[in-house]
C-alpha cells in the first residue's frame, strides 16, 4: 500500500480541483481525505444541514450543485443509488467537457448504462470503494475510512482510458487504494457475494433474534461472532434496500449458492455426520484464511499511451477478474506503466 495522503504521494495532483456531490459516509470521507491531502475541494449535498456541516468542517459548500462543480477537474458522485443515473448528466453538463467523472455507488451496471445513453463514456469512470460502516452521514465520515481500500474502477477503451489512468494514479496517491479494474457486470457479480449477500445474512440473524423465545438472553450472551455477523444489520435500512434492489438478480443468484451450502451444513448436522460437517468447515475456513494469507506476485506491463487501448483495457480487466489489483500507474514518455499484484499469474 502506498503512503496515502503524504506530500510526496500527492505532489502530482496538488493542482487538482475536485468536487464531491453527495456527502454521506463515503462521499464525506472522500471529501475529508481530499481536503487533508491539500487538494482544492468543494462539496454539495441536497440537504441544507449537511451543507452547513461541510462548511463547519472547513469545506466550501455552495447552495447549488452547479456552483459546486463549475470549473472542477474531477467530480465524485455519491448519494442514494437510485438518484445517480438521473443526476449524472446534470453534473456532467455543469462540470464542463474536460472534467473527469466518477461515482462511488455499490452497483455499477445501471449507472454505466446511463453514462452510455448520455454520451459520457469518454470521461466517466464507474467506481466503488469497498469500505464503509454501519453509521451514516457526514457526521460519521472520517478521512481515513478508505485508506488502503479495494477500489473498483471500470476501464473503458478509446478516449475513456486516459481518465481511468489519471484517476487510478490519484486514488493510489491520495488514498493508498488497491485499484481493482473490472467491467460493470463483473463488479456487480462479485459485489453480490462480497458485500450485498452479507447484508441479507446479517439482517436474517438479527431479525431472527428478535423473533426467538428469549431475545434478551441471546443479546446478553452475544459475543464476537454474533457482533461481527450482525454488524451491517445496523446500516440504515433505506441504504441497504437501495443496494439490494439495485443488484437484485445477482444477489438472488449468489444467495442461492449460500442457501445450498447452508443446507449442506444443516443436513450434516441433522444426520450427525461428523466427517461431512468437518469437511465443510475446513473448506469454508480455507477460504476465510485467504483474506489475510493470500500471496501476491507483482506483474509489470507497459502500453503505448495513444491508440485505441483495446489490449491495455483487456489486460486490466483480466487483472481484476483474476483477483488482482493495481499498485502503481505511471504515464510518461508516450507510454503507460502499470504494476499489478496478482494472486496468480495472468497471461501476457
Amino acid at each position: 500500500m502506498t503512503d496515502a495522503g503524504t506530500t510526496a504521494a500527492v505532489a502530482g495532483y496538488g493542482g487538482v480541483r475536485a468536487a464531491v456531490v453527495g456527502t454521506g459516509l463515503i462521499g464525506g470521507s472522500i471529501l475529508l481525505r481530499l481536503r487533508e491531502a491539500g487538494l482544492d475541494v468543494t462539496a454539495w449535498d441536497p440537504d441544507p444541514a449537511t451543507r452547513d456541516q461541510a462548511r463547519g468542517r472547513g469545506v466550501p459548500a455552495p447552495e447549488t450543485v452547479e456552483a459546486a462543480v463549475a470549473g472542477r477537474d474531477l467530480i465524485f458522485l455519491g448519494g442514494p443509488l437510485p438518484t445517480l443515473p438521473a443526476i449524472l448528466p446534470r453534473i456532467a453538463g455543469a462540470g464542463g467537457p474536460d472534467c473527469v467523472l466518477t461515482d462511488v455507488g455499490s452497483t455499477k451496471a445501471e449507472v454505466a448504462e446511463a453514462a452510455a445513453r448520455h454520451g459520457l463514456l469518454d470521461r466517466f469512470v464507474p467506481g466503488h470503494p469497498m469500505a464503509g460502516a454501519e453509521s451514516a452521514g457526514l457526521a460519521a465520515a472520517v478521512p481515513t475510512l478508505l485508506d488502503g481500500a479495494a477500489w473498483v474502477l471500470c476501464p473503458g477503451p478509446g478516449a475513456a482510458t486516459a481518465p481511468f489512468r489519471w484517476l487510478t494514479g490519484l486514488l493510489l496517491a491520495v488514498f493508498g487504494a488497491r485499484v481493482v479494474p473490472l467491467t460493470a457486470d463483473e463488479h456487480d457479480r462479485a459485489a453480490a457475494l462480497a458485500s450485498h449477500v452479507p447484508h441479507l445474512l446479517a439482517g436474517a440473524l438479527a431479525g431472527a433474534t428478535q423473533r426467538t423465545a428469549a431475545p434478551d438472553a441471546v443479546l446478553t450472551l452475544a459475543a464476537g461472532s454474533y457482533r461481527d455477523g450482525t454488524r451491517v444489520a445496523a446500516t440504515p435500512a433505506v441504504r441497504t434496500v437501495n443496494m439490494l434492489l439495485g443488484n437484485r438478480e445477482q444477489v438472488l443468484r449468489e444467495l442461492s449458492g449460500v442457501q445450498a451450502y447452508l443446507e449442506d451444513l444443516a443436513q450434516a448436522l441433522r444426520s450427525g455426520d461428523t466427517e461431512r460437517l468437518t469437511a465443510l468447515y475446513d473448506e469454508a475456513g480455507a477460504t476465510r484464511a485467504l483474506l489475510t494469507n493470500r500471496a501476491y506476485t507483482d506483474r509489470v506491463r507497459e502500453f503505448r499511451a495513444d491508440g485505441d487501448h483495446t489490449r491495455e483495457v483487456g489486460w486490466l480487466r483480466e487483472v481484476g477478474a483474476a483477483g488482482g489489483y493495481l499498485a502503481d500507474c505511471q504515464v510518461r514518455g508516450g507510454g503507460v506503466r502499470y504494476v499489478a499484484r496478482l494472486p496468480h499469474l495472468v497471461g501476457p
